[in-house]
């Protein structure tokens, strides 16, 4: 069955654009498109300008890094899970890349530090440090495209609040796409998509989508009651 009709955004280059709506409506599955996990069947998507089906795969996908909700670790030290996202790294990168995803602290903790092995599929660590680890990961990268699906699901308020205020800092240069649920995460997107069965129905920034008072609003209030 069709998961997107006729959507059709673009995304500033450089800038922070979030994608929200309700479960099943579409916004993993475009993520996945420009990942090409598969192929658009109608329309196009492009990167500056070129369809992606036309560019190497490898390239596109050195061009972009991903933080998916469902993080995926090696059995192997957090130096090494961390290390993965760029071989080439220093060992100072790999710490600054870990101090970006409020979790270097916590590493610094475990009696191994860095050593510390995660487990088989990151057992031994919780789902907020395996989220952090996936997160360095992909700073480490230094791609010029971040997709962040749901990618801090898992943390509590105050980590989330400061891991996000450490993307908007290494953002600056980088093409950032952030699937999320929790609305007030990308309240400082500079733009915002809402999706409702596969379309965009709504976007512009938090307030402007507040002012509409449509179905992002609607998201909103229900958040903010269910806070409080």
């Amino acid at each position: 069955r069709p998961i997107l009709n006729g959507t059709t955004f673009s995304v500033a280059p450089s800038k922070t654009t979030a994608i929200v709506g309700s479960s099943g409506s579409g916004k993993s599955t475009i993520l996945r498109l420009l990942y090409r996990f598969y192929d658009v069947q109608n329309g196009k998507i492009l990167i500056d300008g070129h369809d992606i089906r036309d560019m190497n795969i490898d390239a596109l996908r050195k061009a972009i890094a991903v933080v998916p909700q469902d993080t995926v670790l090696f059995n192997e030290s957090i130096f090494y899970n961390i290390h993965y996202g760029n071989l080439k790294a220093t060992e100072a990168q790999v710490y600054q890349a870990a101090k970006v995803a409020q979790i270097h602290d916590a590493i610094e903790r475990f009696p191994d530090g860095y050593k510390t092995k995660v487990g088989e599929r990151g057992l031994k660590l919780s789902g907020g440090e395996k989220q952090r680890v996936a997160i360095a990961r992909a700073m480490l990268k230094d791609a010029p495209i971040l997709l962040f699906d749901e990618a801090t699901s898992a943390l509590d308020s105050e980590t989330e609040y400061e891991i996000v205020r450490e993307f908007k800092a290494i953002g600056l240069n980088k093409t950032t796409v952030i699937i999320a649920h929790r609305l007030s995460t990308i309240q400082d997107s500079d733009e915002i998509i809402v999706m409702d069965a596969g379309r965009v129905v709504e976007r512009g920034t938090h307030l402007e989508l507040l002012e509409k008072d449509g179905k992002y609003a609607d998201m909103w209030v229900r958040q903010q009651h269910h806070l409080s």
